[in-house]
């Protein structure tokens, strides 16, 4: 019944504009904070990272805690999704998939989605609602009633993940291989906090969402 986290900071960070994995959020790296995160409600995690950057990552989740495990990625976020599955033991029952770039993930927001795998989905995508207007590249209106925006972790039944990473396809994220190779996807509750690191406006806006959190719990 085992759960392991996978998660993927192979990417080149150049919207970024440097290592975004390695920058600093109220002292302690943006991959740390998600490994950390991670490693709370698993039983191992493996962190993806380009073999140029190795070094200096596993010095970094060293001294945060809660991982031994950093592999070399791939070309694609696919490819290296699937090393780092390689390195995930062949009896785990649950694999959640997260990305680096998401430092404010809450262990409950990994437990919730694993639960719902041990309740029987072949993959789990934490999603909140959309709230802007949208429209497609043309021009045209999109309604935004029933869409979701969908997060990482991603949860699957281990097996299932292997299976729809075993003929190498490529996709955005896991639940849409899984989804092509036959199975279903169910949405979470995701978290409205847990915003992906891109560009140097995210991490600001990151590190003023950790100082609420903390002059919330100080006042609790």
């Amino acid at each position: 019944m085992s759960t392991w986290t996978v998660v993927v900071a192979a990417g080149s960070g150049t919207r970024f504009g440097g290592d975004k994995q390695m920058a600093d959020l109220s002292g302690m790296a943006v991959l740390a904070r998600s490994a950390v995160s991670a490693a709370a409600v698993s039983d191992g995690v493996v962190v993806v990272v380009s073999a140029e950057r190795r070094t200096e990552v596993s010095r970094v989740l060293s001294a945060a805690g809660g991982v031994e495990t950093v592999v070399d990625g791939g070309a694609t976020r696919s490819a290296s999704v699937r090393c780092g599955l390689a390195a995930v033991p062949d009896d785990a029952r649950v694999v959640l998939v997260h990305d680096g770039a998401r430092p404010l993930a809450t262990p409950g927001l990994f437990r919730r989605v694993a639960d719902a795998v041990l309740a029987g989905a072949d993959a789990v995508v934490p999603g909140v609602p959309v709230t802007d207007s949208l429209r497609t590249a043309e021009g045209r209106v999109v309604a935004r009633d029933g869409v979701t925006a969908v997060q990482t972790p991603q949860g699957f039944s281990a097996d299932i993940l292997r299976a729809a990473h075993a003929g190498g396809g490529e996709a955005s994220d896991d639940a849409t291989l899984v989804e092509a190779h036959g199975g279903t996807v169910v949405v979470v509750e995701g978290e409205p906090a847990n915003l992906k690191i891109t560009r140097p406006a995210d991490l600001d806006l990151a590190r003023l969402e950790l100082e609420r959190i903390v002059a919330g719990s100080s006042h609790a």
